[in-house]
């Protein structure tokens, strides 16, 4: 018998919403679902938001306070969609409810947080996840395998960046993105901690960092069409430079004003066997290059090869099928698909709050290292 469980999301912006989407669609994506999904409750900080999200998405009760959502017995899953000021307390409160978190990116506001909510998350018996929905790209997926079975050899060094253009415009009006005391960052926090994870998920843990950061509008108005203006105190570009803990060394870059770019997420690494590649505009195929491959005659059958991950997601996925291009919704789809079934199957979240907290650790030191201008070592960090 498949098993109900039922969510309360907390915050109905536009991650939300793709939260909701994602849950409203998994007995269509996925035969059988991991359980059977049931929207309870949704929390946003207006009672008019809060009341068309209901009927929206078909919640069975709205609210503004999220502890309503925490006394529900028939409440099972608390996903965390609020702007990151606003983590550390519905996070701490529902992990001592005993409620299962989804939890978008960053995990807090800063380290110090992070580390509270750590804690509290090593106390509880819950499942607890992040939203690295990247990590559930076919492509990424196969890169991992391909990885763990030492395709690359040795790996020397690599590039990585998360590029949008969102923010170009200096008459795009303040908001808690732009705010530091609300955000903690700015590209380095957004773009940065979803490149920074795959990062780590492929190439294991940093060591130390050394980080420029830039913020180039340094006044924005307050709303828009408003003539009245508030500075700007979180970055609109990050530069990382990253030594891991294999040795390899590559840099790591997340901007808001890459003129020209939509959602350019790129990573590239250097093997002495091999090499891997992958552009997010171009989500259906991983690219690499094999040294074992013969060089003769007149180039052989050497040169990067496209792999067609597509949607070649492994069993019970069913929907759309794995010849048809992916899109930026399944990566959610899925990424969610497996928080539910590592709560219905008794295993941890998978990428979880440790992680989360390993991000934070690395945003934190290039936040350190930019205001120090000098290398941040992250063992100094705990």
């Amino acid at each position: 018998m498949i098993q109900k469980l039922g969510v309360g999301i907390v915050g109905y912006g536009f991650i939300g919403k793709v939260h909701t989407y994602a849950y409203l669609n998994l007995p269509l994506f996925y035969d059988p679902p991991p359980a059977r999904i049931k929207l309870v409750g949704v929390c946003t900080a207006h009672k008019e938001t809060a009341e068309k999200a209901r009927k929206e998405a078909g919640f069975e009760f709205a609210t503004t306070d999220y502890r309503e959502l925490l006394v529900r017995d028939d409440i099972h899953i608390i996903n965390c969609c609020t702007p990151n000021y606003l983590h550390r307390k519905l996070l701490i409160d529902a992990l001592k409810a005993g409620k299962h978190i989804y939890c978008d990116k960053p995990l807090a506001l800063n380290l110090k947080e992070a580390k509270e909510i750590l804690e509290a998350a090593k106390k509880s018996k819950v499942v607890h996840q992040m939203t690295f929905e990247y990590r559930f790209i076919p492509a990424m997926m196969r890169a991992k395998q391909l990885i763990e079975e030492e395709f690359l050899g040795r790996v020397f060094h690599f590039r990585a960046c998360y590029l949008h253009s969102g923010y170009i415009d200096p008459e795009r009006p303040m908001s808690w993105r732009l705010d530091r005391d609300k955000a903690g960052g700015g590209a380095l926090f957004d773009l940065g901690s979803h490149v920074l994870d795959l990062v780590r998920y492929l190439l294991g843990e940093c060591r130390a960092v050394f980080a420029t950061t830039r913020t180039f509008i340094k006044e924005r108005p307050l709303s828009r069409g408003s003539s009245k203006k508030a500075s700007v105190k979180v970055d609109d570009l990050v530069l990382m430079q990253l030594e891991m803990e294999s040795g390899a060394l590559g840099t790591v870059e997340a901007s808001r004003l890459a003129t020209g770019t939509n959602d350019e997420l790129r990573i590239e690494i250097y093997g002495d066997k091999g090499a891997i590649y992958f552009n997010l505009m171009d989500p259906n195929w991983l690219w690499i290059y094999d040294t074992r491959d013969e060089s003769e005659p007149i180039g052989g059958r050497r040169g990067f090869k496209r792999i067609e991950t597509v949607q070649r997601y492994p069993e019970p996925a069913v929907l759309p099928g794995p010849k048809f291009a992916i899109g930026w919704m399944r990566y959610h789809i899925a990424s969610q698909y497996e928080f539910i079934r590592r709560i219905v199957s008794g295993q941890k979240g998978n990428p979880d709050f440790f992680d989360g907290y390993e991000v934070q650790k690395i945003t934190e030191a290039a936040l350190l290292s930019a205001a120090r201008k000098g290398w941040v070592d992250l063992s100094k960090l705990e």
